[in-house]
């Protein structure tokens, strides 16, 4: 009898058979909806640690007596204004609710900028948004205008800064203008790279017999925009983009060049790839196929772009603006990365837990989407199938900035050639098209799909290491500066574990109103319960929380040193020697590790103001070209520079299937 052509493999069965097991379908189905803690978890209650009004006071905002120029605004108390934003938004007390309500159609979801840190020296500010809806008719909104000049003004007082110091902080003083040795000191140590990130901006800044003699006048604000020029620009074709600077006369704007989280995906599994060979032979992991997944060159670029926001604020005395695309993956993690250098706070266990409460949870990282703790089908595929079929993750792909624009533009004419009912195809992936509907004062962003669907995957797409990447990242600066940390890198492992274990309900959710939909704190453990409980485990021994800005290593900032950054070994369950390479003394940690994270090439990518522009993709009046030998001349004459080269260009090709996710 001939075989059966619709005889169902045995491997197929089995697979199917583990599969119905494992999809669970709906958020409350996971471990952290019945988990019971044991007795000491019992003594505390994580969700009560963050307490928004507590840290905005902490920050001089919200105060009794004097708000320092800011104000906490209701207007999201029911998160109809934005649902992935908090319910209290920290905004300048000039801009009243009405102006947000205008302003939040400007913004992809809604995503309007509001304060996430503010200076308790200098009071200058680092706020976060989405991306504006440009567009190509280049849209604009005076209420967005205006929201982001109010920000930028927040520091103004009756005298200069530099005569203007709070006695209870007078030792702490970081003014750049006083010339005082600790400052000196930390401009020192900025790297080659950093050095040519401040020129490169210190050439946009304009001439100073132009601008009036008044406090404010040396401030030097800046947009950053985390993407890479060439994305940023393309986006304007689905009607996203970046500012036009025309209409932002008081700032500059930076590229930083940082890859989406489909590329950081990618990289990771690049990662796994080049580890897996070693759980099963006595030989180590691939150094080189380590070192072609770009996973340090992705963490040396975050954390230059950090950085470089953290000197903007502490030692530029300027406000600061992230965003990417939606605003809650890259822009969560420089965010946090440039508070982490700017205030000793957040490097106590306590203030780490609040600033992932306030820059992740609150801010609406969506952490149940990036971590995909639900089933996927695509996780059931027979083995010789994935190998076969699997082209996302070689190593041979390349692409270019061209050929991502094309892409760019041959997705934005099927987007404006079907119906605009299908758009929410795409309902929570970065770069997510909206109109701006000029018809009513606001376009809130459209609420995520409901938590607890009948039948819910993850969707692999979406899922990508930014937060891992975040911890990453503070390993770094644990590990380049030992004593300026209360916890121990066993804390930052630990909480990457819980990050996927769904026991705790802290990670399972995409935003402040899901978890207040799914009664999250009644119903799950905080994951901050587990640290608390076993406290002494995570402290480091060599914390040293004494501040004194006039001695070396007991300074209030701290910078990255990028080419510094390494393998975070114990992460990936591998020794230092085998990931990182035995220690030499004769040999330098870049040359050591052979990543291309040693080359410190700076993360900032393209400069525009409202009168120039440059960099590869840069949008506006260009003055200068980026190319392969430097740069060309641009306004007060830098010429020769080393200016950051190839990031566009490193890129994987993208077919125009995931155009619409992928470019941003």
């Amino acid at each position: 009898m001939p075989p059966n052509p619709r005889r169902i493999p045995p491997a197929v069965v089995d697979s199917l058979a583990l599969s119905r097991l494992y999809f669970l379908g709906r958020i409350d189905k996971l471990y952290a909806f019945t988990y019971q803690p044991p007795p000491p978890e019992r003594e505390f209650n994580g969700w009560e640690l963050y307490d928004a009004r507590k840290e905005w006071a902490r920050q001089g905002v919200g105060c009794d007596g004097n708000d320092n120029g800011w104000r906490i605004s209701e207007v999201n108390t029911d998160y109809g204004f934005s649902p992935t934003y908090p319910a209290l938004l920290p905004v300048p007390s000039s801009i009243s609710d009405n102006t947000l309500n205008y302003a939040a159609r400007y913004r992809s979801r809604a995503r309007v900028p509001v304060l996430t840190y503010r200076h308790p020296i200098n009071n200058c500010s680092i706020t976060r948004s989405s991306q504006p809806l440009v567009g190509v008719r280049q849209n604009r909104s005076i209420q967005d205008e205006k929201l982001l000049a109010a920000i930028f003004s927040t520091s103004r007082t009756d005298r200069p800064l530099a005569n203007f110091t709070p006695p209870h902080m007078e030792h702490d003083s970081l003014s750049s203008t006083q010339g005082d040795v600790s400052s000196n000191q930390m401009l020192t140590d900025l790297t080659n790279a950093e050095e040519l990130e401040d020129e490169m901006l210190e050439s946009f800044r304009g001439d100073p017999e132009e601008r009036p003699q008044v406090y404010g006048a040396q401030q030097h604000n800046l947009i950053v925009d985390a993407r890479p020029t060439v994305n940023a620009f393309a986006m304007q074709a689905v009607g996203l983009g970046s500012e036009n600077m025309d209409n932002y006369k008081f700032a500059t704007k930076a590229y930083l060049g940082i890859d989406n989280i489909h590329v950081m995906r990618d990289s990771l599994n690049k990662v796994v790839d080049a580890l897996k060979d070693s759980d099963v032979t006595p030989l180590g992991p691939n150094r080189d196929q380590l070192a072609r997944s770009g996973w340090l060159k992705h963490i040396a670029g975050i954390l230059d772009g950090a950085g470089l926001i953290a000197r903007q604020v502490g030692l530029q005395h300027s406000h600061v603006l992230i965003h990417c695309s939606d605003g809650w993956d890259r822009t969560g993690q420089l965010s946090a990365l440039s508070q982490i250098c700017l205030d000793p706070y957040f490097r106590t266990m306590e203030g780490f837990m609040v600033l992932v409460e306030k820059d992740w949870l609150s801010f609406g990282h969506m952490f149940r989407h990036r971590t995909g703790p639900l089933s996927s089908e695509k996780w059931f595929q027979i083995e010789n199938e994935r190998i076969g079929g699997d082209s996302g993750r070689g190593f041979g792909e390349s692409g270019g900035a061209s050929k991502a624009i094309e892409n760019a533009f041959l997705s934005a004419k099927g987007f404006f050639n079907r119906d605009n009912t299908s758009r929410d195809s795409l309902p929570d992936s970065e770069g997510e098209m909206q109109n701006c509907d000029s018809d009513s004062p606001r376009k809130p962003g459209s609420a995520p799909r409901s938590v607890v669907s009948e039948k819910e995957v993850t969707k692999v797409k979406e899922t990508s290491p930014v937060f891992h990447q975040f911890l990453d990242a503070t390993y770094q600066l644990l590990y380049q500066y030992p004593t300026r940390f209360e916890f121990n890198e066993r804390f930052l492992r630990r909480l990457l574990y819980h990050l996927y274990s769904c026991q705790y309900g802290t990670f399972l959710f995409n935003s402040e109103k899901e978890r207040v939909e799914m009664k999250a704190k009644e119903r799950t453990r905080s994951v901050w319960d587990y640290f608390l409980a076993r406290r002494e485990q995570f402290l480091n021994p060599k914390y040293d929380p004494q501040i004194d800005d006039h001695k070396r290593g007991k300074e209030r900032l701290i910078f990255p040193r990028i080419d510094e950054v390494r393998w975070w070994s114990e992460a990936f369950g591998r020794t230092d020697a085998e990931m990182n390479g035995v220690r030499s003394t004769s040999v330098t940690p870049s040359a050591r590790r052979g990543s291309p994270a040693s080359e410190s090439t700076p993360v900032l990518t393209g400069i525009e103001t409202a009168h120039h522009a440059v960099g590869s993709g840069a949008p506006g009046n260009v003055t200068g070209n980026a190319v392969p030998t430097g740069m060309a001349a641009v306004a007060s004459g830098i010429s020769n520079l080393s200016f950051s080269k190839g990031k566009e260009n490193s890129q994987e090709p993208k077919n125009l299937s995931q155009t619409e996710l992928e470019m941003q």
